[in-house]
């Protein structure tokens, strides 16, 4: 009689200690998705401030180079377009995250065509406030590009910890999926041409 009470107290112990370690585990994973959604949120946020950047320097170019209204449209359009998706962290897809991608690099595009464009106007590129939006702007796509990397750090941190055994036992019951990534563009690899 009381070597089956041990037994079944053995038995309870076990089965107490796997359920702490599930539950533990569980907790890890939902922490891990909070800090991939968080890295989510400073990505969309240095979006935004581009973004917002956007249509001022187009209102102050539209000042000095007036003739150039299809450029500026460009960058209104890529703007409207950039800002139109939205994506879910928690339930994000690769093909969502490559049209949100998509989306952004047009806009990127856009300004670019549109910087190219106050190269031909030396009273624009004097004025202050271009210059100021300008510096803005660059700084900006550097905050993009760290806000990026986090959360590509913080989605691959979760995918490890998810995948791992016995871990992906707990994620597979918990319903915690794998995250996409932010890839390179396409074209990315090739090295630019540049001519003189």
């Amino acid at each position: 009689m009381k070597q089956s009470i041990k037994w079944i107290l053995v038995v309870l112990c076990v089965l107490g200690l796997a359920i702490l370690w599930g539950v533990g585990v569980y907790n890890g994973f939902v922490a891990a998705e909070e800090n991939v959604e968080s890295a989510w949120a400073q990505v969309e946020n240095q979006y935004q401030r581009r973004a917002d950047l956007v249509p001022n320097l187009v209102a102050t170019v539209k000042g000095y180079a007036t003739h150039e209204q299809e450029t500026l449209q460009g960058v209104v359009d890529a703007r409207a377009k950039a800002t139109s998706i939205t994506i879910d962290p928690a339930n994000a897809t690769p093909e969502q995250l490559a049209a949100f991608q998509a989306a952004q690099g047009e806009l990127s595009q856009a300004l670019g065509r549109l910087l190219a464009v106050a190269e031909n106007y030396p009273d624009l590129k004097a004025n202050e406030n271009f210059r100021d939006l300008q510096a803005q702007l660059e700084g900006t796509e550097n905050r993009i590009t760290v806000a990026r990397q986090m959360f590509n750090d913080a989605a691959r941190a979760y995918n490890t910890s998810i995948r791992r055994f016995p871990n992906s036992i707990i994620a597979g019951i918990g319903g915690f999926e794998k995250k996409p990534y932010f890839e390179a563009e396409p074209e990315a690899h090739k090295a630019p041409k540049v001519e003189f």
